[in-house]
């Protein structure tokens, strides 16, 4: 009976649990808005190098495990005049899983923050990444 009542307990505490809890500290906060900044792509001989960019396109991640844009979540790129939208888990792998993706098997990319720097990369033959910053809290 204890091992019951200390399990529904423990179960209680981690389901009140902030997401933001997750990601405080040296990994800054993940439930906010990020405005893409950079992206890297590589032409296949290791020269790759992220280069500025500019556009509006913002990510926002939410509580309930959603994720909005006012850009397309499916490719790399600037372009805000589709938004989508998508699912993310943490864990030992950061995954975010866009919606509508038009590919043949379940579409996913994976995310880390660095020094308030939020990375996505996407699943490409050669490395591609976009760059995000933080721009609300």
């Amino acid at each position: 009976m204890k091992k019951v009542i200390l399990y529904t307990l423990l179960s209680f505490v981690v389901s009140c649990a902030n997401k933001d809890d997750y990601f405080d500290g040296s990994q800054g906060q993940l439930l906010s808005q990020w405005k893409l900044i950079a992206m890297y792509t590589d032409p296949g001989d290791g020269s790759g190098d992220f280069e500025t960019v500019s556009s509006n396109k913002i990510i926002s991640f939410y509580s309930d495990n959603v994720i909005l844009s006012n850009g397309d979540l499916c490719i790399m790129g600037t372009n805000t005049t589709d938004g989508s939208f998508g699912t993310f888990t943490i864990g030992t792998t950061n995954t975010i899983m866009p919606s509508s993706c038009a590919a043949e098997q379940p579409f996913s990319m994976t995310f880390v923050i660095e020094n308030s720097i939020l990375l996505i990369y996407y699943p490409c033959i050669e490395a591609c990444v976009e760059k995000y910053e933080l721009i609300e809290q």
